[in-house]
């Protein structure tokens, strides 16, 4: 890793509070930047909000207040949020902000004069929700293909960025630098689309319809397009135009973090922008999944969007940052329930972590007083206990260069995991009892050590309990200041220890009371069997329809593709079904390659158990007929979009 990293979240629409999908963008990044902290690395962490725009405007005016008063408003929401999440960005920017309308204002100025923006008449369908244009062709179904909303017609006089011009430079730069789009199956989607010959991009609004925005330099009855606004906040806000010496410093950034639903944007129109700007690209543009609750995204309009608030009230800031980034692998969807939230809290945090420190805090604090005592006498189980610890260590630095940080928290609870099999193992409780002083002092040294080393692993992700957990072991703050730190750590023999009410309290879940049984039997009365008479037995193998539609069918359109490794028979898939997006395995690499299944709308069993084929999880089956040497992917007959039920 290099010694610099600069970190930016997607700046945030003001048109409504702050959901979880906003939340869980911004606590991944902020734990990437304290973890970046914590490896002696100059890190500036940006996030903010998008003020302009037609959504904006239609918020204001449903509210009856003028669009700047909405927007002050509503941008304390986010504010308040984030320093209640514990947040630790450098810099909060709004696009409102003079600074940074200036910077976009004497950007289109240029581009304008180098020709680099012209004006045209155009026709197309507009879509308010998306506040993008598309052609007749990108329609699907005659709606909106990003948001599924109804679009308008409109034709009118604009402005155009020549976006076109750099499409070929874009390929190329895609495909020689595979960092620059992460997860890979995002940057084989980009290239997707980019097969298609690109248009240039409109970035003006007329302001006959819509006024709130910056005015265009060039031409007073125009505002500029609010995402060729809102993605230059990445370059302004660390100086562009107004601070040389910090742009220089922090440009280009490290990673953009972003939704997979705003992927073109970044991936298209901020590559082709700063190529006109001559500024160098970003190094990594990562698109994480969506949060859903069933099979469906979090949508306001589906009314089923998770308030963070709710969560933190019921469980606290730590835990639930630490279920967002324990639960998402970054790059797929995530489900998200209550009673998955409640699931892992009971089972990482109140039962593995802090069932794990109270033990060891109760232990020592009975056999020594509270002083961690030095390893004295070695035995069974030590080597694998501090192999596991070794291994979080190396996972979790692993995770960060990957974006994977699930990965790396999973290893540290596999860490803390091994520690409670480590007391069984061990039972320093037994080895009190007779006398065993040597091997009781080991093994609660390298405990509380093996505590302790996870706890720094895990601060970056639950900074206020892991502070309170080395405040326990006797670990005063700054000791140990971050992962690269622990290599140089000896340990934790001589801190005194403190009994300690439980870190993390257990949610008690109340049972709901079963129904009574339709009828009881009678005491003493006999049960009866029914026999079936011989007629009546159906042919073996036949299912009932109830038992059919248990088997969910579903469209699915194939966004990616890839052999496995090691197998001439797979293909691991990207696919998408509706709005969520998934990976599955398949044996049909001899009779497709992965250009040729890339695009086609597939059938497959949507509701199969996830499975693990060759090391890689499979979450689905795709459904093919086979003819001795010939294979065949089942599809439907036109264009149908993905995600729907077939049966």
């Amino acid at each position: 890793m290099s010694g610099k990293f600069y970190i930016t979240t997607p700046i945030y629409y003001v048109n409504d509070r702050p959901h979880i999908g906003h939340a869980y963008t911004t606590i991944l990044a902020d734990v990437l930047a304290r973890f970046h902290r914590s490896l002696g690395h100059d890190t500036f962490f940006l996030t903010g909000t998008d003020e302009h725009g037609q959504k904006v405007q239609n918020a204001a005016e449903k509210r009856g207040v003028a669009p700047l008063q909405h927007c002050d408003e509503t941008v304390v929401r986010f504010q308040e949020l984030w320093k209640r999440l514990g947040i630790t960005n450098d810099r909060f920017i709004r696009t409102t902000q003079a600074e940074h309308k200036r910077v976009v204002s004497e950007i289109m100025q240029e581009l304008y004069d180098r020709g680099e923006i012209y004006k045209a008449d155009y026709t197309g369908w507009y879509c308010v929700g998306c506040e993008r244009f598309f052609t007749e062709k990108d329609l699907v179904d005659g709606k909106c293909p990003d948001c599924g909303r109804d679009v308008n017609a409109i034709t009118e006089s604009n402005y155009f960025f020549r976006m076109s011009k750099y499409q070929d430079w874009l390929i190329g730069h895609i495909k020689s630098n595979p960092e620059f789009i992460l997860p890979a199956f995002r940057a084989n989607e980009t290239l997707g689309f980019l097969k298609k010959p690109l248009g240039d991009l409109c970035i003006s609004r007329p302001k006959s319809r819509l006024s709130w925005g910056i005015e265009l330099p060039f031409d007073k009855d125009y505002v500029c397009y609010v995402w060729f606004d809102a993605l230059i906040n990445y370059i302004s806000g660390v100086g562009y135009r107004t601070d040389a010496d910090n742009f220089a410093n922090r440009w280009p950034a490290s990673c953009h973090l972003i939704g997979k639903d705003i992927l073109t944007t970044h991936s298209v129109y901020w590559p082709t922008m700063l190529k006109a700007m001559g500024l160098p690209m970003p190094k990594t543009i990562f698109a994480h999944g969506w949060w859903l609750t069933g099979n469906s995204k979090m949508s306001k309009s589906l009314g089923n969007v998770v308030n963070p608030m709710d969560m933190i009230d019921r469980a606290g800031v730590d835990a639930f940052r630490y279920f967002l980034l324990a639960e998402m692998s970054p790059g797929n969807d995530a489900n998200f329930s209550e009673d998955a939230f409640i699931a892992r809290y009971n089972s990482d945090l109140a039962n593995d972590l802090g069932n794990l420190l109270s033990r060891v805090s109760k232990l020592t604090v009975r056999a020594t007083g509270g002083v961690i005592p030095e390893p004295v006498e070695s035995g069974d189980g030590d080597a694998e206990l501090a192999q596991a610890v070794a291994d979080a260590v190396a996972a979790m630095e692993e995770s960060l260069r990957s974006f994977k940080l699930d990965q790396g928290i999973n290893a540290a609870m596999n860490a803390v995991r091994a520690g409670n099999r480590y007391l069984e193992k061990c039972a320093p409780w037994t080895l009190a009892k007779e006398g065993k002083t040597a091997r009781l002092h080991t093994v609660l040294h390298n405990a509380a050590d093996a505590i302790c080393r996870v706890a720094v692993l895990l601060e970056p992700v639950m900074p206020e309990k892991m502070t309170e957990l080395l405040g326990v072991l006797g670990v005063a703050p700054g000791t140990i200041a971050g992962i690269s730190a622990l290599s140089g750590f000896k340990s934790v023999a001589g801190c005194v220890m403190k009994e300690t009410t439980p870190l993390f309290p257990r949610i008690i879940v109340e049972e709901e009371t079963p129904a009574p049984a339709a009828k009881a039997e009678k005491k003493g009365e006999k049960k009866t069997e029914k026999t079936v008479p011989a007629a009546a037995v159906e042919p073996v193998g036949l299912v009932t329809i109830d038992q059919f539609f248990q088997t969910k069918l579903k469209t699915a359109r194939v966004l990616a593709a890839e052999k496995v490794e090691g197998a001439d028979k797979l293909l691991k898939l990207q696919i998408e079904v509706g709005s969520e997006t998934r990976q599955l395995v398949a044996g049909v690499a001899q009779f497709y390659t992965p250009d040729e299944i890339v695009g086609k709308t597939i059938v497959i069993v949507a509701n199969l158990k996830p499975a693990k084929i060759r090391g890689i999880e499979s979450q689905g089956m795709l459904l093919a007929a086979k003819d001795g040497k010939n294979l065949k992917l089942v599809t439907v007959d036109g264009t149908m979009p993905s995600g729907v039920e077939i049966g």
